[in-house]
């Protein structure tokens, strides 16, 4: 229970803190639920609509299910609006570009003593100072943090795409590396792990039921993915010609 309510997947005391944070300090709305409710339907309730087990989990009272429903819509908001925004995520990229070039061996040391003293300055200093100095090996992967010279987005999968061909994202990926060259194009894929969150619920006949029993939003309840692909700025133009040119030989293309 503890765990659950520091760390718990549906109301970690964690998960809503930073949801709530996050928006505050992005200057966005999709992280706002109505924790205050939220919390007051809490309780401690046993997990006994699955017919089998006596464990206690932390649930809700019925009241408080369009509240829980709130929470959980405003964190796929906030995973696809903020978190997966693309610019975020090229940023990743490149930062990992630049970690694997300047790393020895590409990696983090396994030393204890050694992986703590490895901090986000560190980090910062190391890659400010090579995009001052173009004989750095690292130049033009730390130019791209320092400068915002990053790579732009050229394509995002969608539904209707993958409905054409499952491999959709992958063929334009194929096609534009092989136009463009390889290290012209980055390719972005994230599918969020986990099911629905499920908890137990008290029923205002004083049933204990499952959440997903209890609520038609969280069964439809969309999973976020990340599906990008990133060109350079220097061809961008270029490419975004091309991909339109060739869009659909290039989605339907078998094999």
């Amino acid at each position: 229970i503890l765990s659950e309510i520091i760390v718990g997947d549906a109301f970690g005391v964690d998960r809503m803190d930073y949801l709530l944070r996050d928006s505050y300090h992005a200057g966005v709305a999709y992280g706002h639920f109505d924790h205050f409710r939220l919390i007051d339907t809490m309780r401690i309730l046993p997990k006994s609509y699955d017919g089998e087990s006596r464990e206690l989990a932390l649930g809700i009272e019925e009241g408080g299910l369009h509240s829980a429903e709130a929470l959980l819509l405003a964190r796929y908001f906030m995973y696809s609006q903020v978190y997966f925004h693309p610019i975020r995520r090229i940023y990743n990229i490149h930062l990992q570009d630049f970690l694997i070039k300047w790393l020895p061996g590409g990696r983090f040391s396994t030393d204890l003593e050694e992986h703590l003293k490895m901090t986000d300055n560190e980090v910062t200093a190391a890659f400010m100072e090579a995009a001052d100095d173009p004989s750095n090996k690292c130049y033009q992967e730390a130019a791209r943090l320092a400068r915002r010279d990053h790579f732009h987005l050229l394509y995002k999968g969608n539904p209707g795409d993958r409905n054409k061909n499952r491999e959709a994202s992958d063929k334009v990926f194929q096609a534009i590396c092989a136009e463009f060259g390889a290290e012209n194009v980055r390719k972005d894929f994230y599918r969020s792990k986990g099911g629905i969150p499920t908890f137990p619920v008290l029923s205002d006949d004083e049933r204990i039921v499952s959440s997903v029993s209890a609520s038609d939003t969280l069964t439809k309840l969309p999973v976020s993915v990340v599906d990008f692909i990133f060109v350079s700025k220097e061809i961008l133009k270029e490419a975004r010609s091309y991909f339109a040119a060739n869009r659909d030989a290039i989605i339907s293309e078998e094999g």
